[in-house]
């Protein structure tokens, strides 16, 4: 008789060891702790000036003009990023190009990895704290793509059918949780 109880409860315990083993599968999918010890760095140049057209040959007799210089990228706005949910430092550029394209720019930036992190242009103000962790999506926002490195300095190409004078600051946003990792304000230059 008790052989017959021993056999019924090993179907359960086998149900619970799966059930278990797939939540923590799942937990590790979702939160991905490894990131927390994996840097990824990236160094990008700020995009050059496009090299002008060559000049048409002056016609006899008409007195040539000096080259004009090649026009330069320009920084437009710019601030310091602060820390939210992760400690996050480095600075952040929004630059006109040479061909008239934007650019959002971070410098030395310093943040932990995460999953899904995403360089957000945004019209909401940056707090300091918690009070600035989930303050980001409650606005207008422009997804810039995903962040290529959590060190390093590199370029975010603004969509040319974004205005980017509408927006206040940049965020590193954390999509799979809704929360900031770190932004920055940014002051007109």
């Amino acid at each position: 008789m008790g052989r017959g109880r021993k056999a019924r409860g090993r179907p359960w315990v086998i149900g619970v060891l799966l059930v278990a083993l797939a939540g923590v599968g799942l937990g590790l999918y979702w939160f991905q702790p490894w990131k927390l010890w994996q840097d990824e760095t990236v160094q990008e140049a700020l995009p050059s000036a496009v090299a002008p057209e060559a000049p048409e040959a002056p016609s006899a007799g008409a007195p040539s003009a000096p080259p004009s210089p090649a026009p330069r990228p320009r920084t437009l706005a710019g601030g310091e990023l602060l820390s939210h949910e992760h400690a996050t430092s480095g600075k952040v550029k929004l630059v006109r190009l040479a061909d008239g394209s934007h650019v959002v720019r971070l410098e030395d930036l310093d943040t932990s990895n995460g999953p899904d992190l995403r360089v957000w242009l945004t019209d909401a103000p940056v707090k300091e704290g918690r009070a600035g962790w989930h303050v980001f999506d409650d606005g207008d926002y422009v997804s810039l793509g995903k962040l290529k490195g959590n060190k390093g300095s590199q370029n975010y190409t603004v969509p040319a059918d974004v205005d980017p004078s509408r927006y206040t600051s940049v965020s590193i946003w954390c999509d799979r949780f809704d929360v900031s990792f770190g932004a920055a304000e940014l002051a007109r230059t």
